[in-house]
């Protein structure tokens, strides 16, 4: 089908360009108008893709050509645009910065996938005429690309502002659609080793957003860029529905301060699939509450370590449903919990102990990027020879344990538990640093939701919870 929706990329030349915060700001600028702002956000991320989705008040997906093929793009696409006055997406990185020197996966790759405007942030700090330069580098570097307007960041001063709005208009024909000055007092969006603070555990969001938001208003000419958004041409989508069975489940899922990070769809294809899902935060329950599976996401466990740790029956009644053998699906922090211990700076945390691994958090990541495995051994989850396309990004490695041999997955591309192995299986027990998008990997819920189904046949001494 062929639709069409407003839409706009919001890129930068770097990373810290600033393009969050305009992001932000645009949203919740937009969204006060009473306007239905659907935001994405370019790459494999969950931090700035929750600070979006509050600001826009609204679900934000993710988008991105390596990860996910143009069918999966299509269905995440396809969700939003039946209501939507503005699909606004943040790219990552640089514009032109993908996996090789051919741009190959970046911001501007995708932009010309969606046929969408282009608005460059461009920080301008300590800088004049040069600004106009890099515009130009830009349209040069890729003349197709429709770059339609540049947003100032980080103005010093008036003749500043004035002498650069001058050179760029004037010298590249690229229009000035607003200027955003320095701003004054504390950072509203700091950072740590992942990225942002994560919008769970800022001590106040709404605060944040309004200061972003109050920036774009005073600084940016949202009529016009408005109207830039509606310059994108026609949109053809053909989603095609997933097929998925119905399996009436229970599945418990980590959330909190130190669990935060879930594709929106990989919480929705469980649902779709018949699950109920029951949050839990494993830093102040007393117990697991009652259910058939467990799906534990990344997060911030080396940041609340000590609460984690302390709380020993909650962690208990997490090994006690696992030697029932209950099924769980744990990423990256997930891992990190299920572990016996995690040190951070060279104090041992008591985890979870149903794997025998000890992790350690560094001060450098130890896995960034996307990361390719295949399935090379037998295990429950995924049949043996299958690809798996996702993304890495942790700090931690595991340094000990006698299930660090357990590995399923060979490692094609990243880092995983080390030496070319990722994917721990015990029983019914999944852990990786692998992070995967279940709209690009249909077959992680269908794998993950039979077992929870089989464990339910096993208790109920019955086959009913498998038909």
């Amino acid at each position: 089908m062929r639709v069409k929706v407003p839409r706009l990329v919001v890129a930068g030349l770097s990373g810290d360009s600033g393009k969050t915060l305009v992001a932000l700001g645009l949203c919740r600028a937009l969204a006060d108008r009473g306007l239905k702002v659907l935001p994405f956000k370019k790459g494999p991320d969950y931090i700035d893709t929750a600070w979006l989705g509050v600001a826009a008040r609204s679900t934000c997906r993710n988008l991105d050509t390596f990860l996910m093929s143009d069918e999966a793009m299509a269905r995440s696409l396809a969700k939003a645009v039946s209501d939507a006055d503005l699909l606004l997406v943040e790219g990552n990185r640089g514009l032109f910065d993908g996996v090789d020197a051919d741009g190959s996966h970046s911001t501007a790759m995708l932009a010309r996938r969606l046929a969408a405007p282009v608005v460059l942030v461009l920080d301008v700090t300590k800088m004049t005429r040069t600004a106009a330069a890099m515009v130009l580098g830009c349209k040069a570097l890729d003349p197709e690309l429709d770059l339609a307007g540049v947003i100032l960041n980080r103005v010093g001063s008036a003749r500043q502002e004035a002498i650069v709005r001058e050179a760029v208009a004037g010298t590249v024909g690229t229009p000035v659609l607003g200027a955003i000055p320095r701003l004054k007092g504390d950072d509203p969006l700091p950072g740590r080793h992942l990225g942002l603070v994560t919008a769970v555990e800022h001590p106040d969001p709404e605060d944040a957003i309004r200061r972003a938001a109050e920036a774009v208003i005073e600084g940016v000419d949202l009529d016009r860029l408005l109207s830039v958004a509606q310059w994108a041409p026609e949109l053809e989508l053909a989603p095609s529905e997933l097929e998925v069975g119905q399996v009436p489940v229970t599945i418990a899922y980590f959330e909190g301060e130190a669990f935060s990070f879930y594709y929106p769809e990989n919480l929705e294809l469980l649902r779709m699939a018949g699950a109920r899902l029951v949050p839990v935060d494993p830093g102040d329950a007393k117990v697991l509450p009652e259910a058939d599976g467990l799906y534990i996401g990344g997060g911030f466990p080396e940041i609340h370590a000590a609460r984690l740790g302390a709380n020993t029956k909650f962690a208990e009644s997490v090994r006690s449903r696992v030697k029932e053998g209950m099924p769980v699906y744990a990423e990256c922090a997930g891992l990190m919990y299920l572990a016996s211990e995690l040190v951070v700076d060279g104090v041992g945390h008591p985890m979870a102990g149903v794997l025998d691994l000890v992790v350690e958090q560094f001060s450098r990541p130890q896995g960034h990027g996307y990361e390719i495995v295949v399935a090379d051994r037998d295990n429950p989850f995924f049949p043996a020879g299958t690809r798996l396309v996702g993304h890495e990004f942790h700090y931690s490695r595991v340094t000990a344990g006698s299930d660090r041999e357990r590995g399923v997955l060979r490692v094609e591309r990243g880092a995983g538990i080390g030496d070319g192995r990722d994917g721990i299986v015990q029983g019914r027990v999944w852990a990786s640093y692998l992070h995967l998008h279940a709209g690009a990997t249909p077959g992680w819920a269908d794998g993950f939701l039979a077992l929870a189904a089989q464990f339910v046949a096993e208790r109920d001494g019955s086959t009913a919870a498998c038909g």
